[in-house]
């Protein structure tokens, strides 16, 4: 029975075409590649209109996500035991450059976020939304689930500290990111029903007592939200605009590069945070319903990879970083809609940027290492 399952399995292995043994050597899963190599293509060709036919900035998203894909490629050979062992060190480090950019940082927009090395720029809050993550999973790795009330105090202070530093710069669309990342690291640990209760609670506490600390434009944002046409030419601008944009495409859109709000410089930040806009303008109720189901696709399987893994850690950090990526493309089309208040999240692999792409399609590449690593984690 041992020698004839396997010659089953060998005989299985010569089968495979030369493009799956290539990603089963790289260790990459095809079926999720392939959703987050279309939602990419979407994204140039959205972003091409949406910057106003600027072949360089197009360019320039083809390096963030090459890029990406080389951080995706790098880290899904990495044994997940190894990427255990540097959770609290990445943690650390994280921490140290937020620290910096507090004292140091690139001021840009009114806004203290970037480190600037002369060559480039880039976010170090990025690097905290995989690194709080990666934290909580190290540390409920080798504890017994659900978490103790001890425990959930800690991991409080974990995410707390880091959302904190972001918040500060401020920053709370990727502070809020942050804290869920870490929180479904939690929930999915076996969180009881009551005390996620008890911590709702807690949060809606915190949340009116935070309001006195929030910057004017953060309020005014909220406020906005609320009521966009009492201020439609400042903090209600933005909303309008975009429902405006996505309510003229209609079912079937404008066509591309057909865009009035994108094209006559109506919708601000149409390459960014409102890409989501540009795309139900010109490309209708069908061209967001498109983009929705290959993000369904690709959070369907992620999760798919993570219900595979077989270690405490893993299952963790693999669910988390699935889930995730659904609140991000959730929190962006929410915003774009008018359903939420405006906070600056990007649409995953859409809208332009370089850290984001780059930490996103990393997250991916751990999430296919933990997948692809399953039968080594432990050993």
């Amino acid at each position: 029975m041992i020698y004839e399952g396997f010659t089953d399995a060998s005989r299985a292995r010569r089968t495979l075409t030369g493009t799956a043994r290539m990603l089963l050597a790289l260790k990459l899963d095809g079926p999720l590649l392939i959703g987050l190599s279309l939602i990419a293509v979407y994204g140039l060709l959205v972003l091409y209109s949406a910057s106003g036919q600027s072949v360089g900035m197009v360019l320039r998203q083809v390096g963030h996500l090459a890029m990406g894909a080389a951080a995706m490629l790098a880290l899904a050979q990495v044994n997940p035991n190894f990427l255990r062992r540097i959770s609290p060190w990445l943690y650390a480090i994280g921490i140290a450059l937020l620290l910096v950019v507090a004292a140091i940082g690139y001021i840009g927009k009114g806004a203290q976020r970037w480190l600037d090395l002369g060559i480039f720029r880039f976010q170090p809050s990025e690097l905290m939304k995989i690194g709080v993550p990666m934290m909580c999973a190290w540390y409920l790795h080798e504890r017994p689930l659900p978490p103790s009330l001890p425990s959930l105090l800690l991991l409080s202070i974990l995410i707390a500290l880091p959302a904190g530093l972001v918040a500060r710069q401020p920053d709370i669309g990727t502070a809020a990111l942050i804290t869920i990342a870490g929180i479904l690291v939690v929930i999915m640990a076996g969180l009881r029903i009551r005390v996620m209760v008890a911590l709702t609670a807690l949060a809606a506490l915190g949340a009116w007592a935070g309001w006195h600390f929030l910057h004017g434009y953060q309020k005014e944002r909220v406020l906005t939200f609320m009521n966009p046409e009492s201020d439609p030419l400042g903090g209600g601008y933005h909303i309008i605009q975009s429902t405006i944009a996505i309510g003229s495409g209609g079912v079937f859109g404008k066509g591309w590069m057909n865009g009035s709000q994108a094209q006559l410089d109506f919708l601000p930040e149409s390459s960014t945070d409102f890409i989501y806009a540009v795309i139900g303008e010109e490309f209708g109720m069908l061209g967001q319903i498109l983009l929705m189901l290959l993000y369904v696709f690709v959070v369907g399987r992620a999760l798919y990879l993570a219900t595979q893994t077989q270690d405490t850690f893993a299952r963790l950090l693999a669910g988390s970083l699935a889930v995730t990526f659904f609140v991000y493309v959730f929190i962006n089309a929410g915003m774009v809609s008018g359903l939420l208040p405006v906070v600056g999240v990007p649409l995953p692999l859409v809208s332009y940027g370089g850290t984001s792409m780059v930490t996103l399609l990393a997250g991916f590449g751990i999430l296919m290492s933990l997948y692809s690593h399953r039968r080594l984690i432990g050993s």
